[in-house]
């Protein structure tokens, strides 16, 4: 591991000095030209946990000539096993071509795989996707980003910002709101927007979950080590829940009304997971998102262990309802639901239509919606945070940066807990 501080800055030169290398070094994915049918692209993973290895086995299924060949983490146990796992799935496996040389580890792995690749894969934590993004970009190569793209505004301009760079030189940009890309969501959206159910009048989700993984605490770790393997429960590294897990849910409510709503009052707190070892996120959430058209959509989520779980989103309209997860529309005495036997694996159908455009030399970006639903949820955050009406100029517009003085393996941001009408909107 590289153990001298780095700012963000200095990662940033970084990146600069990565981008020249690039240039001399590794083949531009697009070329401005689609690869051949038979052109090998090579693949990189930037944060080899349980996520970054399910979207490397995703990339590698999606295409035959698709090998992966450099892994990038700031653990080495993470990279170990990310390996391992994927050289032991018989059906990938002979496309798994990572060797010893390109297997980085350190805060600036990310340049080391940027370096080596066609096609990068980022699943880090959520706080480094701007950094890692505009390098990538920078280098010329094609990406596929996880959600949420950033955890303060910020990171979501800087995002932006990247991803318009991306279509002026031909590149992909895909993102992990998967739900996208499910055909069972698709179809039952385009009814919606035929007007199934008329003119939208409310929405509700929910996304009641139970809690999630923890790393208990070892005592040769750092403070920055145990928030890093911990990131889930730290606001400047996952964005908290709302914005990590929930805004699958948020997603969809804004593609429901093809559009952003303009404010947000929203309510939340630690009821359950009150210990230090949760860092400073919330357990639940509860918010009201108001469109221009004064239409509200209703929005909850909590991680509680031992409660009762669901994951819905409705659709209210002037001639019925949509149950959006369900894939069903009732409309008085007409009603419709999805059935198909096509297979319908979203997690696989993004990376498939990622790889093919890589081919026809026809480039996606997603990155509008991946910035505005990021966006959506750190609103939502912001308002429960502080406990004031946040409109989404101001959340837009928010100077609130969450990085670290340095990236280092030594302190870590201090851990608090904001406090409705206390905590100050920044």
């Amino acid at each position: 591991m590289k153990r001298t501080p780095l700012t963000r800055r200095e990662l940033l030169r970084s990146s600069g000095a990565a981008t020249a290398a690039a240039t001399i070094l590794a083949r531009p994915a697009s070329a401005r030209r689609a690869p051949g049918e038979n052109d090998v692209l090579r693949v990189g993973l930037v944060g080899c946990g349980g996520r970054g290895t399910g979207a490397a086995a995703n990339a590698l299924r999606a295409d035959p000539d698709v090998k992966l060949v450099a892994l990038g983490d700031v653990f080495q146990d993470h990279l170990d096993n990310c390996l391992l796992t994927l050289s032991e799935v018989e059906d990938i496996a002979g496309q798994v071509a990572v060797d010893e040389e390109h297997r980085f580890v350190g805060w600036d792995a990310y340049l080391r795989v940027i370096e080596t690749c066609d096609v990068v894969l980022f699943a880090t934590s959520p706080h480094f996707r701007p950094l890692h993004l505009a390098a990538c970009v920078d280098a010329g190569k094609h990406a596929f980003v996880e959600k949420p793209v950033a955890t303060d505004a910020p990171g979501v301009r800087s995002i932006s910002a990247t991803c318009e760079r991306a279509k002026a030189k031909g590149l992909s940009i895909v993102s992990g709101l998967c739900y996208r890309y499910q055909h069972a969501k698709r179809e039952t959206m385009r009814r919606v927007h035929d007007g199934a159910i008329g003119e939208i009048t409310a929405l509700q989700t929910t996304y009641n979950a139970t809690g999630l993984w923890m790393r208990a605490r070892k005592p040769e770790w750092t403070e920055m080590e145990y928030q890093m393997r911990n990131w889930l429960y730290f606001t400047w590294l996952s964005g908290d829940h709302i914005a990590e897990q929930h805004i699958h849910s948020l997603d969809k409510l804004a593609w429901v009304m093809n559009g952003y709503p303009v404010k947000c009052t929203s309510s939340g707190g630690r009821i359950v997971r009150t210990g230090a070892e949760y860092g400073n996120v919330y357990d639940h959430f509860n918010n009201v998102f108001e469109w221009e058209s004064g239409v509200r959509g209703f929005s909850s989520c909590r991680q509680w262990n031992g409660a009762s779980t669901d994951v819905s989103d409705h659709v209210f309209g002037t001639r019925g309802r949509a149950n959006i997860q369900g894939h069903r529309i009732d409309a008085g005495p007409w009603s419709w639901r999805y059935e198909s036997d096509a297979p319908d694996d979203m997690y696989q159908n993004e990376h498939d239509e990622f790889f093919a455009s890589i081919r026809k030399g026809e480039p996606i970006n997603n990155g509008e919606y991946m910035c505005a639903s990021t966006m959506m949820a750190i609103m939502g955050r912001m308002s429960a945070y502080t406990g004031q009406t946040i409109s989404w100029e101001q959340a837009w517009n928010s100077t609130e940066d969450l990085t670290p003085p340095a990236y280092a393996w030594g302190d870590a941001p201090v851990v608090v807990v904001a406090q409705p009408g206390v905590t100050k909107f920044a």
